[in-house]
């Protein structure tokens, strides 16, 4: 069993002097884009190697290369300090290199057991060839393991988020893997279902697995790992072990630079209007509401939305947008009684949502950042029905330029820009129309930390022109570090608000949980 190394050791010494893998000199290139340049890498047997750094910094690509999802333009891959040539995510499983992705590769319609083997059944029988019944003994025996505790039997789509990433960990002990790559593994996880996965992790290090955890949450690095590789515009930037590791030295390494004030609220200065621009009176969504939901916000405030996952916050918000239908209630907009039955009502009203899933909800992912951005104006860039290019383009361009929007050009496929400038890209599209109230959900989810900087500027700017920002956000850092006052919501009701002054996460959380201040 290898050694499992304590803060402020040193790794040198207690570390197998042999990687479990090594990436030497790792080039590659797309068009416009130098994703990776001459980048090693060495993780080690026993140990968790977190490898983090800024969207587009080069993270996804290495482990794409590793996983044998893509190849590299040069460089070498050693398993165990052998050569190896790795050309299809075969070849890396054949070599114990497994690769859990943030989007979870499952079939929901199988049992735990057929994930756990799938395409690798057990068989038995003559010419028809039946599925062995000891499948669920030995996917029982995996699950025992890693602390599964649900029937083999069960069906897939029927587990939480939580069990599902411990069914792909399972699939990933089947196939013998001695290195786990885990990308962004708690996206979608509860905090309960987070620490159990670390203590998965931490069991699996002392078996001897080497594991490579890639996160934009610092805290959950600080957390899990041993060593922190950084990369930086595809390049290795750093290195930090043991005590060494912490959320600044971290954000140094990543950014090139440090940020001394993360959240760029600056309350003094940004007047704060008294008369309401968006009030909601008794809202209802769903039947199941015991009562309906009423506040205000006020033109040049941020005003923070928290709760747990299902609290309805979402819910509130697509209501608000006219996506979902209004049961009951009223909505004002600067005085004006709407009647929103669909967003284009609320957008025409200058109620715009930039919603939680910014690839499913917020973008054409096969169309172009210019394309995307001009989507919600056709109707000013367009001369008799027709959309003229020039002006489309001038439009995009403008928004790219305000909103620093790192693009090789307006006709890049936003699919293919990192997760911070998919969602500059969705900014750019409603700050084009000038919203009167603006609703952000979950603005900074799978963004890294400068991109984070660079949205949180963003929205100070907007409050202090006289915008209403409404902000719902998980991240309770954030919600404390750019509200003027919090709602917080529990359970579809709007428990309690908190002011600026009495803000922590102990109130925040007291409310979100059913209690009171």
């Amino acid at each position: 069993m290898a050694h499992d190394p304590g803060r402020g050791t040193d790794f040198k010494s207690v570390l197998p002097s042999v990687p479990a893998i090594e990436a030497r000199g790792i080039s590659k290139r797309f068009p416009g884009v130098q994703a990776l340049a001459d980048v090693h890498l060495q993780a080690y047997p026993g140990e968790t190697l977190a490898v983090v750094g800024e969207n587009g910094a080069g993270k996804s690509t290495l482990m794409k290369i590793l996983g044998g999802v893509q190849p590299p333009d040069a460089g070498e891959i050693r398993v165990q300090d052998q050569p190896v040539a790795i050309h299809s995510v075969k070849d890396a499983e054949r070599y114990g290199i497994v690769v859990i992705h943030q989007e979870l590769n499952l079939a929901e319609h199988l049992d735990v057991a057929g994930n756990i083997f799938l395409g690798r059944e057990p068989t038995r029988g003559g010419i028809l060839r039946l599925v062995d019944p000891i499948i669920h003994e030995r996917a029982a025996a995996i699950a025992r393991r890693l602390g599964l505790d649900v029937s083999t039997r069960t069906m897939v789509e029927r587990l939480s988020v939580g069990h599902q990433q411990l069914v792909e960990i399972a699939r990933a002990l089947s196939l013998s893997s001695r290195v786990l790559i885990l990308d962004e593994p708690t996206s979608s996880l509860t905090e309960r279902e987070s620490a159990r996965l670390f203590d998965v992790l931490r069991e699996l290090k002392k078996q001897g697995l080497c594991i490579i955890y890639i996160s934009h949450r610092l805290k959950e690095v600080e957390e899990i790992a041993d060593r922190v590789s950084v990369l930086r515009d595809g390049r290795n930037a750093g290195e930090l072990a043991g005590a060494a590791i912490h959320h600044d030295a971290i954000v140094r390494l990543m950014v090139g630079r440090e940020l001394r004030q993360f959240f760029t609220r600056h309350a003094p200065e940004r007047p704060v209007r008294e008369t309401p621009i968006l009030e909601a009176s008794n809202v209802r969504w769903s039947a199941q509401q015991q009562e309906g939901v009423s506040f205000q916000l006020l033109s040049g405030e941020i005003v923070g939305m928290a709760g747990l996952m299902g609290a309805g916050r979402s819910e509130l918000a697509e209501t608000i947008f006219g996506v979902r239908t209004l049961r009951t209630g009223e909505i004002r907009v600067s005085g004006r009684r709407l009647k929103l039955k669909s967003p284009a009502q609320a957008i025409a009203a200058g109620i715009l949502l930039v919603p939680e899933d910014r690839r499913v909800q917020g973008l054409v992912l096969s169309n172009s950042v210019q394309h995307n951005i001009s989507l919600a104006s056709l109707n000013t860039v367009s001369r008799m029905g027709l959309v003229q290019p020039r002006r489309e383009c001038e439009l995009a361009q403008r928004m790219v330029d305000q909103l620093r929007v790192r693009t090789p050009s307006l006709q890049q496929l936003v699919g293919l820009l990192s997760g911070g400038n998919q969602q500059k890209v969705v900014l750019a599209k409603w700050l084009c129309r000038t919203p009167t109230v603006l609703i952000l959900d979950e603005p900074t989810r799978g963004i890294d930390v400068g991109a984070k900087a660079e949205i949180y500027s963003l929205i100070d700017q907007l409050a202090r022109s006289g915008m209403a920002i409404w902000m719902i956000s998980s991240d309770l850092e954030e919600i404390l570090g750019m509200s003027d006052r919090v709602l917080v919501m529990h359970e579809g009701r709007l428990a309690g608000e908190v002011a600026r002054s009495e803000l922590s996460e102990e109130a925040i959380m007291r409310l979100a949980t059913g209690g009171a201040l």
